[in-house]
């Protein structure tokens, strides 16, 4: 059954698979076929929805799918059918296939289609398959099991498997090991039993030596024994043997050199005589053979003879032995006789010769053992060495082994750096590409936003955000409201922070977008504001008072400190040990340090005294005290216990003392390297590392041990970065200060710079005076372990170790073993950490030196000491300068000191601390870092810390030519006030000396925190609104974009002109044809073009109404005025911002000047001046809900504004009504800034007039009775500055008083002492001096401000101005693409009027469609309105006759004719001439050959004949058809071989045939693709093309058309059209498409030349002198020729190596297939059969018995091939057009025969 399933499925229905019995369960487990099959049926729509997977999914959807169709068709299918057809049950698939197929019959025999079948269901049936359709799936579903679940089943039993193989080779190798024990437990017992049984064999032959009682006869002599007569017998018979074999062997080797002399007697004979090829067959004669037999009986009778004589000698030595062993019985028996003893003498000569015996053996035993022994030494020796040797050897290996496999795990691990550096390089330029990626498409999205014009603000911030690193693109949205925090979130962070502080750099420093324009850039910027930076200055010093550096001075040392660094085997400490012989250093080794601080724990080193930690110089502390207590606090708590166990073992003596101290009390009485030593040994017990800390904390504890003025290096540490900046922190202290001068820093100001300004921090010393690098490479570094270690080897090999060396040499080799393993994890740590520590020591102080170590011992310690005598006398020199600069500063400080002395003293407190700050003054300003003794005397003084304040020269210029100037006043202001004095200093220039008087303590308190919040506001007020402003640039050209954009977008809407003139195209084509010409049609259509372009013409007019509507729309959005206000309100409030700070600063100097006063400070009641805004809405607010003053935007009309020049530039020529709003409006908002900026300006000016009005009426207040005399020495310094003041007071009073003035009490007089009165001159000098440096900072703050406020002003305006423009030329814009939009539409319109009326005027259709769209109009040539008329249809073409020749049609009717009469293609010649001349003469043959054919004769047909008939009496008709077939390109023999090659690539089963399409797909040498002329004429028949035709013709005759599909034997074929008029080179060409190959021509012999020259001779052309035209195909054969006989001359010499076979060759030369159509013709046989018999032959001669291939280059040279191949004319091309032109001439001659041709009638 499942055979009639497979047959239906695959014949009848041709599914997509193949199915056979064996695969069928599994071609239908996944229920595709089933479905394909019901689909053949037209039975599952919805086939294209299945799926060929195998998968579960794939299965379940499939079977879902057929449980309804196999439900309609009454098939029994349910989940269980289903789960048994997926899991391959057996006959499952095949059972419900036999039910589809029974069903499928009936439905075919019924003719009912599936949904006809479905139509005639119920309802209510259809209902329930549905609901069973759905339960079915769902039980399907979980019947069958998932993906995963079935893929991970499989995986667990491949595991499982795996699993159990693993169990049964462990089963197997267990067995084996088991079988294995037993065997060699076997082996010794049977060697044990052995031993045994030769013990006792040995055993009892002494015994029965000794037991035996005879005396033994002396043994007759060898040679006469019966044994030794057997063995000579023995020997004669294997001489004799031997004798034989050799004339056997002598007799064979004789008969082959006969042999061989006749064999070579007979080649030379053939090789010399030039015989035919019947005398070469018969080799052997029959004399010869007679003359063998006789030979061979004769040598046979000589055998005989031979063996007739070795008998006989063979007795006569038998009887010879014979005769000699009865000889020795005789002898030996006479003997015996002889011999006869008594029983006594018997028994004594046996004990004799037992005791004899006896003393032999033992002697012998003594000589064997002594042998033994000497042997055993001499073996036990030889082995210890070759164990030794072996060992020695196997080490060595062992040690090239793994120094290879050591370098290989270097390579990798450099390998795997250099990977990972590679991918890091490669992400930081992935990383910048996509940057520049970004920049680029975020420059090109602006270049589309602006037309081009990127603003050079906006690239800047692109710039910018590049150069930091970050994305330009916005990665996260910076909403208010957002707690959650993102990378993307920090990073959009970051970027704004950046552009905001770049933003206010510019914005500060005026440059960038603030540079001062072009009006403002005659005045220069306001200068720095000194006085208040001073202030600011005096107060942080306050606050954060100076520590001293030093509390004396350090005392330079000649010390030398360093350390030298490098990779593992560097050669330090080699290095180090050189050193120290020559220079007197301490090395200092970590590794040394932590074994002695361990070894000092264990010994329980005792301290001293708890001493504190010094430094090398002068004691001053190493380490803090308090990480001091804590080290030790945490060490006792941690090594009590090991000291508790390892104390009473130590020292026995104090084992009651210290059981009486508690642990940590114990621990705490160690010494410092003991308690690091303890923390060092509990660390590494339990197998940590120890730290950083711990390690400088023991450097360091031993370098405090070297004395103060002795060098000392460190050996190779430190060695990561932590280490350097943990000993550089000990050794110097560097962080503490570092942080402390960053602190300072961080509170300096930054928007008022003092007049002194902070020093920066020089760089602390380092550590070090040098760091040396001693470098190699990592292959130096593995080659020096691996030497060492080879060392070693050679080391232990020879055997001089003993005793205590052994156990260093064993500790020595664990060493090595440890440097080996942990070579390549040092060399990795150097390498991590070295870029970082080259950093550290490189930066700061330039201390590293690199030395190349990979040079020799010798030479290396020879740099590295110059080097160090070099270090030392540069740290002389520098301790030597140093020195010199002390005594300088000593020598200052004491000039300064004398010059204070002579000062006189003043009787206030006040006085004499300002007269110690200006006899300071010069202190100050003197070369050198430390202060004088003075100063430190009063160290801790309030005035200690106001001295910095009074430094003089902001720059830092040098006191000499300035401290005498300095003094200058201020001395004349303490003595004498004379006029004489130079003219006063301005306050806060350099010359000016600022007021430096005591302020409260607490005024810093309140003051600093005060300004860093007025900073603060101002620079964060400042970044928000800059930030505002940067963003409202970017909205702006976003908004203009999407406008132009939009209105774009609104004039390309759609309209409807396409429809109308649509409608209008297709009446007009619809007017018939006869009214054309009707002058009233054309008038009415002229009419219908007129209505049409009105109606367009008022389309246009609409849609450019709607346009100008839109664009006033947009014109009137209040958008521009939002923007304007929103920019308004920005650069107000920058402006408010400035006026904040002035206020603010205001306010803090007068609490400074009037805490310096002693005075109150004012509480300021009026609030702070607000800048107004701009109101953007038009609601009504009252002021008392006004935090801010709003300014209304009152929009002016057209009529009333006046236009400016300004903005009559702006707007560039005609004045467009639309756009004087948007003018009138930027009036408005200009006058308002201008308005807002000199509100801004009036209100500082007022605030600085009621200061100084202030400062005047509290003067009257305070000011004394002696008025004149405290005028005078104020007259000549502040009278200019009274005058301003007197002048603004006159001004501003009304405006700015404060207060109501205190009316003025009368003073009695009062007696005033001379002291008190030059007391109080003083105190008003001094308050005259704080007003006017107090005055001096509040103008120069207020021009400050003033040019901010100016600037803000001055760029507001351009902004907006800018704005405007950039609005009003988008709105122009607009109106030029609405106007040239306008102007497009109509002159389309013109232009369908035009063309509309020339088809009107010339009367034709319009069958192109008219297409006019907005502002396209063109007539499209792609879309026709109606058809073209059918073209006539062309004939088909038909071949004409030409020349003869015969057409396609006529060679296939021949074909037919002849494929008839002989299928095989074999045919007699007489039948054929009688064939032919029928066809000739006939009516039949009318239509089978051309007219020129009809004038033959039968002559010239049976000429035709003779020349197609070959070697027989047959005819081959195929060749015949072929030549008649001409002319056909004649193919080259490379040709024939490319044709040969692409048939072969075509039969794939190698059959040797191929099919008709094969035939096509492979083509021969020519095709038939010609350039065909199609003539102009549709009537007319197009060209045959002959070419193509043929090819299917060659098809057909050459094709074995039995066969069903026909089949071609295209070798069979390719030997027909091998051809050639040569006849040696056609039979080369055969034989070349028979090989497959080229095959040479080989050189001809002068006998075959002379045939073919005789052969030539007899040419037709000399008959016929017609035929001398040469064609052009037989110029090409000729050329052809003429090449290969070129290439003759030149053949190689393993030419043609390729075999041919018998076959082959009979299918070359007339054999084959062709044979079988003669069956019955007997002498084309008899031909047949002697090529075969000859070839046999010829293959026998070359060697080959079996008749196996052989080769052609060697079988071209055996001379019956090369006669054959000469004389053999099957492949020479008949010359039958010879004969048509004779027979043209001949009938063209009136009817004269030739004499040629009366010949040929006669015969």
């Amino acid at each position: 059954m499942s055979e009639i399933l497979c047959q239906w499925l695959n014949q009848e229905l041709k599914v997509s698979r193949t199915v056979s019995p064996k695969s069928f369960a599994k071609a239908f487990s996944n229920g595709y076929l089933i479905g394909e099959v019901l689909y053949k049926f037209e039975l599952q729509s919805d086939f294209s929805e299945f799926s060929e997977s195998r998968g579960s999914t794939a299965k379940l959807n499939n079977f879902s799918r057929l449980e309804p169709t196999l439900h309609l068709l009454g098939v029994q299918f349910d989940q269980n059918v289903a789960q048994s057809i997926i899991t391959e049950k057996p006959g499952a698939a095949t059972k419900l296939l036999y039910q589809l197929y029974i069903a499928l019959q009936k439905k075919k025999k019924t003719g009912l289609t599936g949904l006809e079948i479905q139509t005639m269901q119920p309802q209510t049936n259809l209902r329930l398959q549905a609901l069973k359709s759905e339960a079915f799936r769902e039980r399907l579903k979980n019947l069958i099991p998932r993906q995963t679940d079935f893929n991970l089943m499989r995986v667990t039993c491949r595991f499982q498997e795996k699993c159990k193989q693993m169990k049964e080779d462990l089963a197997r190798i267990h067995f084996e090991k088991f079988e294995k024990f037993q065997k060699l437990e076997e082996e010794q017992r049977h060697f044990n039993i052995e031993k045994q049984r030769l013990n006792r064999r040995r055993q009892n032959e002494i015994m029965a030596k000794i037991q035996a009682a005879i005396i033994q006869i002396p043994k007759p002599e060898p040679n006469r024994t019966l044994k030794a007569l057997e063995a000579q017998k023995l020997m004669k018979k294997k001489k004799e043997a031997e004798d034989v074999a050799n004339e056997i062997k002598k007799f064979e080797a004789l008969i082959k050199k006969d042999l061989q002399a006749k064999e070579s007697a007979s080649k030379t004979s053939l090789e010399t005589t030039d015989q035919t090829a019947t005398d070469l067959l018969n080799t052997y004669s029959d004399d010869e053979y007679i003359k063998k037999i006789q030979k061979r009986l004769e040598e046979d009778a000589f055998a005989r003879e031979q063996r007739e004589k070795r008998r006989r000698r063979l007795l006569m030595d038998q009887l010879i032995a014979h005769e000699a062993q009865e000889e020795a019985y005789r002898e030996e028996q006479l003997i015996h006789r002889l011999m006869r003893q008594s029983q006594q003498e018997r028994r004594i000569a046996v004990q004799l010769m037992h005791v004899r015996h006896e003393k032999e053996v033992l002697w012998q035993n003594r000589i064997f053992r002594e042998k033994q022994y000497e042997e055993r030494r001499l073996k036990d020796f030889q082995d210890a060495l070759d164990r030794e040797a072996a060992l020695a050897k196997q080490a060595k290996i062992d040690f090239a082994e793994q120094t290879l496999r050591e370098k290989e795990a270097h390579e990798k691990i450099a390998v795997e750096r250099a990977q990972a550096r590679f991918e890091k390089h490669y992400g930081i330029c992935a990383e910048i590409l996509d940057q520049i990626l970004d920049l680029c498409t975020k420059v090109a999205d602006y270049r589309m936003l602006t037309d081009n014009l990127i603003p050079h603000k906006m690239m800047h911030d692109w710039k910018e955000l590049f150069f930091s690193g970050n994305p330009i693109y916005e990665q996260d949205s910076l909403k208010h409201g957002r707690t959650e925090s993102s990378a993307e979130h920090h990073i959009e962070l970051q970027k704004r922070n950046l552009l905001d502080k770049n933003d206010y750099e510019d914005y500060k420093n005026m440059v960038g977008e603030w540079a001062l324009p072009e009006d403002m850039a005659n005045s220069s910027p306001p200068s720095n504001n000194y006085i208040l930076g001073h202030v600011l200055q005096r107060l942080i010093e306050k606050s954060i008072p100076s520590q001293d550096d030093a509390a004396e001075a350090e005392v330079p040392s000649y010390a030398l400190k360093g350390c030298f660094l490098g990779k593992t085997l560097s050669g330090k400490t080699t290095v180090l040990k050189c050193l120290q012989k020559e220079f007197p250093i301490q090395v200092l080794s970590i590794d040394s340090l932590v074994s002695e601080a361990i070894r000092a724990f264990n010994d329980n080193e005792q301290a001293s005294g708890l001493r504190p930690v010094r430094r090398e110089n002068k004691g001053e502390p190493l380490l803090d005290p308090k990480e001091i207590s804590k080290i030790q606090d945490q060490n006792a708590s941690s090594v009590p216990p090991v000291s508790g166990k390892e104390t009473p073992r130590k020292e026995g003596v104090m084992t009651d003392e210290t059981e009486d101290l508690k642990p940590s009390d114990s621990f705490l009485n160690l010494s410092l390297r003991a308690q690091l030593g303890a923390k060092s040994e509990q660390l590494l017990k339990k197998g940590k590392s120890i730290p950083d800390i711990l390690l400088v904390n023991i450097m360091v504890n031993a370098i405090k041990e070297i004395p103060a003025n002795q060098s000392w290096v460190i050996d190779g540490f430190p060695m990561t970065l932590n280490q350097a900046q943990l000993l550089e922190e000990a050794l110097t202290g560097y962080k503490k200060k570092f942080m402390e001068a960053e602190k300072r820093k961080a509170r300096m100001p930054t928007l008022a710079l003092g007049p002194t300004p902070s020093k920066e921090a020089t760089p602390l010393p380092s550590a070090f005076d040098f760091a040396i690098l001693l470098d190699i490479s990592d292959n130096l570094s593995l080659d020096r372990m691996n030497d060492i270690i080879a060392k070693e080897l050679s080391r232990e090999i020879s055997h001089e170790s003993v005793g205590q060396q052994e156990v260093s040499a064993c500790q020595e080799k664990d060493g090595d073993n440890n440097l080996r393993e942990q070579i390549h994890h040092r060399i990795v740590g150097f390498l991590d950490n070295w870029p970082l520590l080259e950093e550290w020591f490189t930066e700061p102080q330039n201390i590293l030196t690199k030395i190349n170590a990979e040079i020799d011992e010798g030479s290396l310690c020879q740099k590295v000491k110059e080097f160090f005598a070099n270090e030392i006398a540069n740290k002389k020199i520098k301790v030597e300068k140093k020195l010199e600069e002390k005594e300088a500063e000593k020598k200052a400080a004491a000039s300064a000191t004398e010059a204070s002395t002579t000062s006189p003293s003043l009787p206030s407190e006040a006085e004499k601390d300002k007269e110690i700050h200006l006899h300071r003054e010069p202190s100050k300003l003197s070369p050198g870092k430390g202060k004088t003794p003075s100063e430190l005397q009063h160290g801790k003084k309030d005035s200690q810390h106001e001295v910095k304040g009074k430094k003089v020269s902001p720059k830092g210029k040098i006191p000499g030519g300035k401290t005498p100037v300095k003094k200058s006043p201020a001395g004349s202001a303490e003595i004498s006030p004379t006029p004489t004095a130079p003219p006063a200093p301005k306050p806060g220039s350099d010359e000016w000396i600022y007021v430096t008087e005591p302020i409260p303590e607490e005024l810093p308190s309140f003051l600093l925190p005060y300004w860093e919040l007025i900073e603060k506001s101002y620079i964060n007020h400042i970044k928000t609104v800059l930030r505002y402003l940067r963003d409202n640039q970017h909205t702006i050209l976003s908004y203009l974009y999407d406008t132009r954009t939009n209105f774009q977008e609104f004039l390309r809407r759609p309209d409807h002109k396409q429809d109308f003139v649509s409608q209008w195209q297709a009446d007009f084509n619809s007017v018939p044809e006869d009214l054309w010409e009707d002058e009233e049609t054309k008038a009415e259509l002229h009419q219908r073009v007129n209505d049409l372009r009105d109606r367009l013409w008022d389309i246009c007019d609409a849609r450019k109404e709607e346009a100008e509507q839109e664009r006033l729309d947009i014109i009137n959005e209040s958008w521009l005025q939002d923007s304007v206000g929103i920019i308004m309100n920005h650069f107000f409030s920058l402006m408010q911002a400035e006026v904040n700070r002035f206020q603010d600063t205001k306010r803090l100097l007068q609490d400074y000047y009037r805490a310096m006063e002693s005075k109150i400070p004012l509480e300021d009641s009026k609030k702070f001046t607000r800048v107004p805004l701009v109101q953007l809405d038009s609601k009504d607010i009252s002021e008392n809900q006004l935090r801010i003053p709003l300014v209304p935007r009152i929009s002016v009309s057209p009529e009333n504004v006046t236009i400016k020049p300004k903005l009559k530039a702006l707007l560039k020529g005609k004045i467009d009504p639309s756009l004087e709003g948007l003018e009138s409006n930027f009036e408005v908002d200009e006058k308002i800034v201008l308005d807002t900026w000199q509100q801004a300006s009036l209100a500082i000016s007022h605030m600085v007039a009621a200061e100084v009005h202030q400062r005047l009426i509290e003067e009257e207040k305070e000011s004394p009775p002696l008025d004149s005399k405290e005028k005078s020495p104020q007259s000549g310094t502040n009278k200019k500055a009274k005058k301003e003041k007197e002048a603004s007071k006159k001004k501003k009073a009304e405006k700015k008083a404060k207060g109501k003035s205190s009316p003025v009490a009368e003073v009695s007089p009062i007696t005033v002492s001379p002291e008190e009165l030059a007391e109080m001159e003083k105190r008003n000098e001094l308050r005259l001096k704080i007003k006017e440096e107090h005055l001096a900072a509040l103008q120069l703050e207020e021009a400050a401000t003033q040019f901010r406020l100016e600037l803000i002003k001055t760029k507001a305006l351009a902004v907006l101005e800018d704005l405007v423009t950039k609005v009003v030329d988008v709105y122009k814009f607009m109106e030029k693409w609405l106007g040239q939009r306008y102007l497009n539409e109509m002159a389309n319109i013109d232009k369908l009027t035009e063309v509309a009326r020339y088809y009107i005027e010339t009367s034709t259709k319009i069958q192109n469609e008219i297409y006019l769209n907005q502002e396209d109009f063109y007539i499209n040539g792609d879309v026709k309105v109606f058809p073209d008329a059918v073209p006539p249809t062309r004939p088909p073409p038909v071949e004409k006759e030409e020349n003869g020749t015969l057409t396609i049609e006529q060679l296939d009717s021949l074909r037919d004719q002849f494929l008839d009469m002989a299928p095989k293609g074999i045919i007699g010649n007489k039948a054929f001439t009688d064939i032919l001349l029928d066809l000739v003469t006939l009516n039949l043959g009318t239509n089978n050959f051309p007219s020129s054919w009809m004038h033959l004769t039968q002559p010239d047909l049976q000429e035709i004949t003779s020349l197609l008939t070959v070697n027989s009496e047959f005819v081959d008709w195929r060749k015949f058809l072929m030549v008649t077939a001409m002319p056909w390109p004649i193919p080259l023999e490379e040709e024939l071989l490319e044709t040969l090659q692409r048939f072969k690539a075509m039969d794939e089963a190698q059959t040797g045939t191929i099919t008709f399409e094969q035939y096509k797909q492979a083509g021969l040498w020519f095709t038939g693709d010609e350039d065909v002329k199609i003539p102009e004429n549709p009537l007319e028949p197009l060209p045959f093309n002959r070419q193509e035709h043929l090819i299917e013709f060659f098809f057909r005759l050459f094709a074995d058309c039995e066969k069903d599909p026909p089949q071609l034997d295209y070798t069979q074929m390719l030997l027909y059209f091998a051809c050639h008029p040569d006849t040696m080179e056609g039979v080369y060409r055969a034989l070349s498409v028979a090989v497959g190959t080229h095959i040479f021509r080989q050189v001809e012999t002068p006998m075959l030349t002379a045939e073919k020259t005789s052969i030539s001779t007899v040419s037709p052309n000399e008959e016929f002198p017609e035929a001398e035209d040469v064609t052009r195909e037989e110029r090409e054969l000729k050329e052809e020729k003429d090449e290969r006989d070129q290439k003759e001359e030149e053949i190689p010499e393993n030419a043609n190596p390729e075999k041919i076979s018998m076959e082959t060759l009979l299918k070359v030369f007339g054999g084959g297939s062709e044979v079988l159509d003669a069956n019955r013709f007997a002498s084309y046989l008899k031909i047949e059969n002697i090529y075969a018999e000859n070839f046999i032959k010829t293959f026998q001669d070359l060697g080959a018995k079996n008749l196996e291939p052989v080769e052609v280059n060697i079988l071209l040279k055996h001379p019956y091939i090369q006669d054959l191949i000469a004389n053999y004319l099957d492949y020479k091309i008949p010359d039958i057009k010879m004969i048509l032109q004779r027979s043209e001439h001949a009938q063209g001659s009136d009817g004269e025969s030739s004499p040629s041709r009366l010949t040929e009638e006669k015969k």
